[in-house]
C-alpha cells in the first residue's frame, strides 16, 4: 500500500451509523491516497476535450486496479506459504482486529470432530488450487459464470473485451485469477446460484447513489475471498483466532460455511461502499471496514449459522 505522509480519510458513516476513521496500525491510512474523482484536477482541465478527460479518468482506474491486484497477487503467494510452512504470524499484518480474543473473552482451541476436520481439509485444498487457464474444467466453470451473469446473452470467447463488462480488468479473466486463485471462481459462481437476486443486483449496481466510477465487480470477488480467508485464519493449521473458532463451529454444521460467508461478505461490501459513498479509490478502506463489521457480527453470542448475521438479511432484500 502506499507510504508517506499521515493521510486521514473521514469516512460519511458505517453500516451501523458509526463514522470512523480507517487506519492501519501503525496510525497510517491503508488507503490509496490519490484525490477523488472530480476533484480540482477536473476544473484546472476544463479546456480539454470531454473525451480526453474521460480517457485521462478511465486510465487512472486502470492504474489504480492494477496496483490493488499487484497487491493481492503478492499477499496471496505470501499467504500460501504460511500456510506451508504452518506459521500465523502473517495474519496480524493485514487484520490487526483479527486477535484471539474480542470483547475481552478468549476462546480456546476446540477438539475438532472428525467432520469438522474432514471440512477443513477439504477446503485448505481448495484454497491451495491456483486458476489454470490451460485447464479445461477451469475454463468451463468461468463460462459456467457468464453463463449465470448473463443467461441472455451469447457466450463470448475465452478472451474478449466483453468479459470486461463482468468487471475483470483485460480481455482475458484468467490473469486476473491469478491473485485469488480457483476458489475465488467457486465463489462468484456459488454466490450466483444461491442467491441470484443478490448477485444481478450487485453486478449490475442497481440499488442506491451510485458512483461516477464504481468498482469492478468480479475484480472485487477475488479481493473478498482472499480477504475472508485470511480473516478467519485459514493459513493455520487451525484456526486459533476467535473468529477462526467460530468459523470452526460454523464448518461443523455447514459444509459451504466458506462460501455462504462470502456471499454475506459481497453484499455487505456493498452495503458499506454506498453507506461510504466510496469511489473506486477507496476500494481498499471499503474492504478493510467490511472486515471489520464482520468480525464484530461473527462475534455475537447468538450466531450459529451464517443466517444469524445481521448482514444475511442484506442478502434477502
Amino acid at each position: 500500500m502506499a507510504t508517506g505522509a499521515l493521510r486521514r480519510r473521514l469516512h460519511h458513516g458505517d453500516v451501523d451509523g458509526r463514522r470512523n476513521e480507517v487506519l492501519d496500525s501503525s496510525g497510517r491510512d491503508n488507503g490509496l491516497s490519490e484525490p477523488l474523482l472530480g476533484s480540482s484536477n477536473r476544473r484546472e482541465s476544463s479546456d480539454r476535450s470531454a473525451e480526453d478527460l474521460w480517457e485521462e479518468e478511465r486510465r487512472k482506474e486502470r492504474l489504480h486496479w492494477t496496483f490493488v491486484f499487484s497487491n493481492l497477487i503478492a499477499q496471496w503467494a505470501q499467504w500460501l506459504a504460511s500456510i506451508v510452512l504452518g506459521s500465523g504470524s502473517f495474519i496480524g499484518r493485514f487484520l490487526p482486529l483479527n486477535s484471539a480474543t474480542l470483547n475481552g473473552q478468549r476462546r480456546l482451541p476446540p477438539s475438532l470432530s472428525p467432520l469438522q476436520e474432514e471440512r477443513l481439509r477439504f477446503l485448505k485444498q481448495r484454497l491451495e488450487v491456483p486458476f489454470d487457464g490451460s485447464r479445461v474444467e477451469h475454463q468451463d466453470a468461468l463460462k459456467q459464470l457468464w453463463r449465470l451473469a448473463y443467461p441472455d446473452r451469447e457466450l463470448p470467447p475465452l478472451k474478449s473485451e466483453l468479459w470486461k463488462e463482468m468487471g475483470w480488468q483485460g480481455s482475458d479473466p484468467s490473469t486476473d485469477f491469478r491473485g485469488g486463485g480457483f476458489i475465488s471462481l467457486e465463489n462468484l459462481i456459488y454466490f450466483a446460484k444461491k442467491f441470484p437476486e443478490a448477485f444481478q443486483r450487485l453486478l449490475h449496481k442497481t440499488e442506491g447513489q451510485r458512483a461516477e466510477w464504481e468498482y469492478p465487480f468480479a475484480v472485487a470477488g477475488i479481493n473478498i475471498s482472499f480477504m475472508l480467508a485470511q480473516m478467519l485464519d485459514l493459513q493455520s493449521e487451525i484456526p486459533k483466532t476467535s473468529v477462526g473458532l467460530r468459523f470452526l463451529e460454523l464448518l461443523g454444521e455447514d459444509d459451504m460455511a466458506f462460501d455462504n460467508l462470502y456471499c454475506v461478505a459481497f453484499q455487505l461490501m456493498d452495503a458499506q461502499w454506498l453507506a461510504k459513498r466510496a469511489s473506486y479509490m477507496e476500494f481498499n478502506d471499503v474492504l478493510k471496514s467490511t472486515s471489520q463489521q464482520l468480525l464484530r457480527e461473527l462475534d455475537l453470542d447468538d450466531v450459529s449459522s451464517f443466517k444469524d448475521l445481521p448482514a444475511y438479511n442484506l442478502l434477502r432484500n
